[in-house]
């Protein structure tokens, strides 16, 4: 999937626009189709972790699952919370900006710094 920019302005590769001959169907493949209770809505791309995870992390292993849901702590706004996992590793995934740590290894560089 080649990345659309979002009703936010930032590009995701999740969020799907079709404007072609008027139409104007938008959609996250993430979180799923728009007519599902408790599910996305372009105001939710604004707050959205997944393009900065993108951007962040381009690992092919990680996987990402998206969630809508209401929190009492954001005075029951709705907002997206993301969960990830590795394939490699097979394990969830704690910091979906950094990854797993173990599908990548360091360039020759910096492993040259380490041993010092």
């Amino acid at each position: 999937m080649s990345p659309m920019r979002t009703p936010a302005g930032s590009e995701c590769k999740y969020f799907f626009g079709d404007y072609y001959r008027g139409k104007n169907r938008e959609e996250c493949r993430l979180l799923g189709e728009p007519n599902q209770v408790g599910s996305w809505s372009p105001d939710l791309c604004k707050t959205c972790p997944v393009p900065g995870i993108i951007r962040a992390n381009a690992c092919e292993n990680l996987v990402l699952h998206g969630q809508v849901v209401k929190s009492l702590m954001t005075g029951f706004r709705r907002r997206v919370i993301v969960a990830a996992y590795c394939l490699k590793t097979e394990e969830p995934v704690r910091e979906p900006h950094v990854g797993c740590g173990l599908c990548h290894t360091l360039p020759p560089v910096y492993q040259a710094d380490q041993n010092k």
